[in-house]
This record gives C-alpha cells, sequence and structure tokens, in this order.
C-alpha cells in the first residue's frame, strides 16, 4: 500500500466478541442456554474473514492508486488509527499521512506490482512482501525504479486494515550500490523504551550481536521457524538469512547500535518494533550505515521471537 513515498509505521488490535446473557429465569437450563447463545450470536460484532493474498493485494492495489491519484480517502478507510509507515526519513502516524497527499508534490506516470507472498504471523496478522516498479517523481526526486515493499495488515472487526508500510531500493548485484557518505547526526537526548519495547529490543540487540559474531547456533535459537528478512537484494527465507548472516557474513564488525526504538501491539501476542541500527565495522570494504529496521515479533509460549525483519536503504 504506497501511503507514502520513502516515509514511515504502526499499528492496530485484534477483534473482540461482545456477548449479553439471558437473565435468570424459571425455564430449564437447557432454555435458557440457547437463549443466551441465541442472543450472543445476534450481538456479536462481525469479525472479518480469514485473509487470502489475492484480496489483500486487491486492498493494496487500492493503495497505490490512491497515491498515483493523490487522493487520500483510501488512507482515511483502510488504515489502522495506529498506523505506521517507515523510511529513510523515519516514522509516519496515519495522520502525517494522510496530510502528505496534500504537502507533496508527486507526479506518478506508471507503477505495477508482482512477485507478491503473503506471511501470517497468529491469526490476525498478515505480512504481505512484493515488488514495485515505478515511474514517478516526488518533491523534484526521482523515486527508485524499482523496490521491495512490506505492508503490514490486521484484523479489526469486519476489516483488515493497513498497519505498516516501508520499502528499500532494488539492489542490482551486477551494479551495487556506492556507499553513501556517512552522517554526522547531531545528537539529540533520546527517550528510554518502555518495558514492552525494551523487551523485544533486547532480543534485537541478540540478534545483531550474533550477526556481528557470525554465530549460526544463536541465530538458530533466536529466530522462529518461519522467520524471513527483506532487503535490496529482495525476500529471504529462515535458511538464506542465517547463511547470508554467519559463513557467508563478510562483515568485520567492532559494535552494534540499535537506537530510537519504539513498538506497537498490532495483535494478540503481536509486536512490530521499528528502531535505527548501525554498526563500527565494515562489510567488504564499506562501512556499516545507519539506517531504519522493522521487525515483527510474536510469542512462541512464554518467548518472543522475530518472524520477519526489514532494512530501508538510503
Amino acid at each position: 500500500m504506497k501511503r507514502i513515498t520513502l516515509m514511515t509505521m504502526t499499528l492496530a488490535a485484534a477483534a473482540l466478541f461482545a456477548a449479553c446473557g439471558a437473565p435468570a429465569d424459571n425455564k430449564p437450563a437447557a432454555n435458557n442456554a440457547n437463549a443466551s447463545n441465541a442472543n450472543a450470536n445476534a450481538t456479536a460484532k462481525p469479525v472479518a474473514a480469514a485473509p487470502t493474498k489475492e484480496a489483500l493485494m486487491t486492498l493494496e492495489k487500492g493503495g497505490w492508486e490512491a497515491w498515483k491519484n493523490r487522493d487520500a480517502k483510501w488512507t482515511v478507510e483502510n488504515a489502522s488509527d495506529k498506523y505506521v509507515g517507515l523510511g529513510t526519513s523515519g516514522r509516519m502516524d496515519k495522520a502525517a499521512s494522510v496530510k502528505s497527499y496534500t504537502e507533496q508534490k508527486c507526479e506518478v506516470k506508471s507503477y505495477s506490482l508482482s512477485d507478491e507472498k503473503m506471511q501470517m504471523v497468529g491469526s490476525d496478522v498478515a505480512i504481505l512482501t512484493f515488488k514495485g516498479a515505478q515511474d514517478a517523481t516526488c518533491d523534484g526526486k526521482k523515486n527508485p525504479a524499482n523496490v521491495h515493499s512490506s505492508s503490514i495488515y490486521v484484523r479489526e472487526g469486519d476489516k483488515w486494515k493497513a498497519a505498516f508500510y516501508a520499502e528499500t531500493p532494488a539492489i542490482d548485484p551486477k551494479a551495487p550500490p556506492k556507499a553513501a557518505a556517512k552522517k554526522d547526526d547531531a545528537k539529540k537526548e533520546e527517550a528510554k523504551p518502555d518495558a514492552a519495547t525494551e523487551a523485544v529490543l533486547a532480543i534485537e540487540r541478540k540478534v545483531w550481536e550474533a550477526w556481528k559474531a557470525k554465530d549460526i547456533s544463536a541465530l538458530e535459537a533466536i529466530l522462529a521457524k518461519d522467520f524471513a528478512f527483506v532487503s535490496g537484494e529482495g525476500l529471504g527465507d529462515r535458511a538464506t538469512v542465517i547463511k547470508n548472516w554467519s559463513t557467508d557474513n563478510k562483515c568485520e564488525i567492532k559494535s552494534v547500535s540499535l537506537t530510537d526504538a519504539m513498538s506497537v501491539s498490532i495483535a494478540k501476542d503481536v509486536t512490530l518494533l521499528t528502531y535505527k541500527g548501525g554498526a563500527d565495522g565494515k562489510c567488504e570494504g564499506q562501512p556499516v550505515p545507519t539506517e531504519w529496521y522493522m521487525a515483527v515479533y510474536s510469542k512462541e509460549g512464554e518467548a518472543w521471537k522475530p518472524n520477519f525483519g526489514m532494512g530501508i536503504s538510503q
């Protein structure tokens, strides 16, 4: 869902059922139960059906069409109130995304979406990944012609609503981009993450430390069995990611840094984490930039596990 161009993050809540029991009277217990069940069925809030990849991609394409036509109505109606977009500029909530339709000057000549995949996290969260091709210019700057995109949809009552969107430029393996000049970001006092954020951020730090140490066993222990990661090279499954981060890892890292973290509960036992990640070191001779990242965590028993992640390249 192209609500924004190279911008930012998160969202949502699970549907609740409301039921009212019938008052006690002299009817037989079975009749009371039947009356109570009938009343509950009559007053229960409608719940959206299980998603299909095709249905969510139809919704996603509606978002891209709205972006092309600079029409914020789609976002108003289909984005969760806790929606977050994430891009190189940072996070953007629903209100800021709606505002961008009038403030950002975009000319979109064409776009196409392909190679879509859907990953469920529990029953109320669906992650879409796909490739986007676009001929667009925003605020005088040409958008990347090809991007890898991720959208998260959550079940809210009788609808599936957008909770997150991000994209990163596609990398041509034959012509990798040159390392961007490192920015001297002004130091600012950072708010301490709340307890919920710190709980998943602590695990995310372990992922980075395992990458730093090229530690296969640590990655195997930390990552959920369905883990996937999106980068400029596209979508990688768990086995590919572990290989890339361990045996095929050509980075020499002294230390890692995770800052500016924020998390949002998007469903029961599912949390979306966004943060800036960077490292002191080099990968294949190139310095490691500080960039925005996202991760989706869910609970396996009492343990939080990362199911999905994405890096937002400059």
